[in-house]
């Protein structure tokens, strides 16, 4: 992917920015890290491959790569479901360019426990649209990466949740302002099932619309915390805030 040349002219020139929050915050007794982005001021991006089409794999990689064009990483996460070799398992478009296509129908695994979604990210905005209503509305996203489930549909949570599972895992993901201004990232920071994370995202920080990016491969970078999580596997799609270096 050219998306060093997709970044906004804008961040050419920027200082660095301090829109990104990240805090550690609790709910129900457990603890999570929690990052809300302003994308009305950051530059939140899709990253995959490197301009020779190798996986990035490590925020690391990402940042290493940023360093030659004078920028850096700031937050990040790992931004949605893939395959062995690390290709999405549903739509993802980085700066414009699809690389796979919208899957609509039911499956296998926590991807396709419908309804899933898709995180779509355009000019000044970030929205989480549940995967039949994007299909039909069909946003025109610069970027995008579906994953599932959804957590919060319309202020709901999944139909499929149970309070009292015993399917625990880390679990991180991802949920939208109703302006789509805001874009809420959270992690937990012990195992927790998906009603918790669901609730997490509409009791806890008012979210109407969230979207599960993953669990036990869950990671996040919130330099402001002194975490950066590495782990032992790359990842796929990674999300994050690219920043001037100072």
């Amino acid at each position: 992917m050219k998306w060093f040349a997709a970044l906004p002219v804008a961040l050419l020139f920027a200082t660095p920015a301090l829109a990104v929050e990240c805090r550690v915050d609790t709910f129900e007794s457990d603890p999570y890290t929690i990052c809300e982005v302003d994308v009305t001021r950051d530059a939140l991006m899709l990253f995959l491959d490197n301009e020779a089409g190798e996986n990035f794999g490590y925020f690391s990689t990402i940042d290493d790569a940023l360093a030659m064009h004078g920028k850096r990483l700031g937050f990040a996460m790992n931004a949605g479901m893939y395959h062995d070799d690390r290709a999405p398992v549903g739509l993802y478009i980085e700066n414009g360019v699809q690389v796979q296509r919208l899957i609509t129908s039911e499956g296998p695994g926590n991807f396709g426990l419908l309804p899933n979604g898709v995180l779509c990210l355009r000019k000044g905005r970030a929205d989480v649209f549940e995967t039949r209503r994007f299909a039909a509305e069909q946003p025109q996203c610069h970027s995008a990466t579906q994953s599932g489930p959804m957590l919060v549909i319309d202020g709901a949570l999944h139909p499929r949740f149970l309070p009292d599972s015993t399917s625990r895992f880390i679990r991180n993901g991802v949920g939208t302002s109703t302006d789509g201004t805001r874009a809420v990232f959270a992690i937990s920071n012990t195992t927790v099932n998906f009603d918790s994370f669901g609730r997490l995202f509409r009791d806890h920080l008012k979210i109407d619309n969230a979207l599960y990016f993953d669990g036990k491969v869950s990671r996040i970078r919130a330099p402001d915390l002194g975490r950066d999580d590495t782990g032992w596997t790359p990842l796929g799609p990674i999300i994050g805030v690219v920043e001037p270096a100072e």
